[in-house]
């Protein structure tokens, strides 16, 4: 019986990416199997990690919300470099909440999302119009300045921050509600860019005139997808805040803009698949080098600049190219 080698893809991709022709449970298996890995990696993980890189599992989560974030815009063609603007408005928006008006975690925390949303949505508003470099600069200046507001007017606590939050009311619910809403934000947003909104967000950001002239009002679709990704790193920002319980200036660092742009970068662009697995190697391998001191940073940048060099596409794309890529062997029909 002669036999030959044939992608296991072949048989099975129909007409187009998400239509599948299945006639076994290996093919079914085959195309869940890049699925169902993260999501019961997130979810045993916790059970069989420590207490200290359960904390930098949160941590990863929250950065890997930060990176979607900025995937979202950057698709829409809105290169941003101040994610720190959404996460700190969204910290200091359910920080107000709980210290000034006592309302429970579980009504901040969404009411932050949806009100750090609308402010960093009215704040960048005017700047819609402007391209590149322009537009990332704005992002870039705002948190600055907000920083510098908040330290001079001494509002909401000044340099001292405000202190004493509510805390989320168990260890096990803070790491899964934060787990949860990953990977909710993961796969719902990822169908999202293979729907007609998400065609019309990426048209925009290679050829917005050709958009506009089809009669596409591009600055209202720019406007959700901001809207989008600002809500994002507000929830995050408003989950962090009960978890250390003090919201203050440091929630507008640098770290939270540059992070989840190197996550992209290492991971792959234009997937947020690619932005949660960049997160899943930089943040765990920033504690690891953590014990190097200055040199730290020396490591750190050269495992960038090497993956950069090596892997311009970015990690999900290459193993997802060379997954499509798996063959077996058939029958030859004589």
């Amino acid at each position: 019986m002669e036999k030959r080698k044939e992608r296991i893809d072949r048989g099975i991709k129909a007409r187009s990416q998400d239509i599948f022709a299945l006639c076994s449970y290996r093919e079914m298996l085959y195309l869940s199997a890049p699925r169902l890995i993260p999501i019961i990696g997130f979810l045993i993980l916790p059970l069989v990690l420590g207490v200290y890189w359960q904390k930098v599992l949160l941590s990863v989560a929250v950065f890997v919300l930060l990176a979607i974030s900025w995937d979202i815009l950057a698709e829409s063609g809105m290169v941003s470099l101040g994610q720190a603007l959404f996460f700190g408005v969204g910290a200091y928006a359910t920080g107000i909440m709980n210290h000034y008006f006592g309302f429970h975690p579980f009504i901040s925390i969404p009411l932050a999302s949806i009100i750090g949303g609308v402010i960093c949505t009215l704040l960048l508003l005017p700047v819609l119009r402007l391209r590149g470099v322009y537009f990332s600069m704005v992002t870039l200046i705002i948190p600055l300045m907000l920083v510098r507001v908040i330290e001079a007017t001494k509002i909401f606590g000044g340099t001292e921050g405000l202190s004493g939050m509510s805390p989320i009311p168990s260890h096990w619910l803070e790491l899964y509600l934060i787990i949860g809403v990953m990977l909710v934000c993961l796969f719902g947003f990822r169908r999202m860019l293979d729907s007609d909104f998400g065609l019309v967000l990426k048209g925009i950001r290679d050829n917005d005139r050709s958009v506009t002239n089809a009669g596409i009002n591009i600055y209202w679709h720019k406007t959700q997808a901001l809207f989008i990704s600002s809500s994002i790193g507000a929830f995050a920002g408003a989950f962090m805040t009960h978890v250390y319980m003090f919201v203050g200036m440091p929630v507008f660092a640098l770290d939270y803009s540059i992070l989840p742009i190197a996550a992209v970068v290492v991971g792959g662009p234009g997937t947020l698949a690619g932005a949660t697995l960049g997160a899943c190697i930089l943040v765990p391998l920033s504690e690891v080098l953590r014990g190097f001191g200055g040199l730290r940073i020396v490591f750190y940048g050269l495992f960038l600049v090497i993956f950069t060099v090596a892997l311009p596409e970015g990690i999900f794309h290459y193993v997802q190219r060379k997954y499509n890529q798996f063959e077996r062997w058939v029958e030859v029909d004589k």
